[in-house]
């Protein structure tokens, strides 16, 4: 049976809802409104259980406790809309990056930094774009900003970001490493002190030195498909990956190829397994499974694989349709329902969302069966955002936003 005691946040970030829920029962032990949760930039793992997201409308970072007492925790002033949000190996240093929110095109260059043990909190001005970011520790803690168009690594260090003067003043960074202009999906594996970022020639690997990286070898997709999406395994000293294929035209979407990408770390072994058409983009790590969603106009599924023999077993558990859902001859992101899927490393649950009608699928990956099916009373629009965290999962060893 899956692990005791995981806790499920549920955020309709449209609507402006948070909720904490106890798995598999559903039972609601916290609540907040008016929270506007950056989608894009997650929600990150802290130690000791806790969480971070960013609070888009209030321009806030939040610290969430699910197994205390007060949800929030702590609350600092962010710039927003809120990109990417990533934190050192202690879970004390935190980056948030801004992107595009609502513009089609780049304006904002503000980059903040914060210390939760000081609540010391600083802005500075670095890039316009969307820049990825990873928190490198191993000594005084790093920034580094992955850009695009010109791609590169920008290279910053936390203490000099955090001293800035207010106004927030531009921030040269110290060092550069060029990146393909495609860059989109970020890792960092404390443990190698390696950073990671997925383009379109493979995933660009690089290791820390001093205040700066060396790059080193470029590892392959294996494929003519490509990942949009990086994720550091806790358990298994693995990246993973979602690998898309096919025509780039988004109305197209249906016929869109996809395949679970897995690389091991220590001995450099890649495995691909082919997933099915359709729309299957982030993905969630469980105890032993990895957990997919595939959205199609055939029919919706949630695909398991065991995580420890990638090539083994595949298990593939049909969903509900949802109303609005993705269709054939529109695209698949602009006023549509999507999924959204949660895992933890110290459980065998998994959840996944139906968009616009306020359910969660609650699945024991050990049986492939749906557990429970939790109704809450907003629409979770767009599939909302959902994290699921155990006590002492480990969860935190994946210093970056998901």
């Amino acid at each position: 049976m899956p692990a005791a005691d995981p806790m499920l946040l549920v955020s309709d970030h449209v609507d402006g809802s948070l909720y904490a829920l106890t798995v598999p029962d559903g039972t609601v032990t916290g609540r907040l409104t008016g929270r506007h949760l950056s989608e894009h930039a997650g929600f990150l793992a802290l130690p000791g259980g806790r969480v971070a997201c960013v609070d888009d409308r209030r321009g806030e970072l939040l610290v969430l406790d699910p197994f205390g007492g007060e949800l929030v925790e702590l609350a600092v002033p962010v710039a927003v809309p809120a990109e990417h949000l990533a934190c050192d190996p202690s879970g004390r240093r935190l980056a948030v990056t801004t992107g595009l929110g609502k513009s089609t095109e780049p304006w904002s260059d503000l980059l903040t930094v914060v210390d939760l043990a000081t609540e010391e909190v600083s802005r500075v001005r670095t890039r316009t774009g969307e820049p990825g970011v990873t928190v490198p520790g191993g000594g005084d803690p790093l920034v580094v900003l992955r850009h695009r168009e010109p791609g590169a690594l920008a290279v910053h260090r936390f203490a000099d970001l955090l001293a800035a003067p207010p106004g927030c003043p531009p921030a040269a960074p110290r060092a550069l490493l060029p990146l393909p202009d495609d860059g989109h999906g970020d890792a960092y594996a404390p443990g190698s002190g390696h950073v990671f970022a997925a383009t379109g020639e493979g995933v660009h690997r690089a290791r820390r030195e001093g205040d700066g990286l060396t790059a080193e070898a470029v590892i392959p997709w294996g494929s003519p498909a490509r990942g949009w999406y990086l994720r550091l395994d806790t358990r298994r000293r693995a990246l993973w990956s979602t690998l898309r294929g096919g025509a780039p035209d988004p109305l197209r979407w249906p016929e869109w190829t996809n395949q679970a990408w897995r690389h091991d770390l220590e001995t450099g072994r890649t495995h691909l397994t082919e997933l099915g058409p359709g729309l299957v983009f982030r993905l969630a790590l469980a105890r032993r499974h990895a957990a997919f969603t595939r959205i199609h106009p055939d029919g919706d599924e949630l695909v398991l694989l065991d995580a420890d023999a990638p090539d083994g077993g595949i298990h593939r558990l049909p969903l509900p349709a949802m109303d609005g859902a993705p269709r054939r001859g529109g695209t698949p992101w602009e006023g549509v329902q999507r999924r959204a899927v949660a895992a933890s490393p110290g459980s065998g649950w998994i959840a996944v969302t139906r968009g616009g009608h306020g359910e969660v699928h609650v699945v024991d990956a050990e049986t492939g069966c749906e557990a429970a099916r939790l109704r809450l009373d907003t629409p979770l629009h767009h599939g909302g955002h959902v994290m699921l965290r155990a006590r002492g999962d480990g969860a935190e060893g994946d210093p970056v936003g998901r």
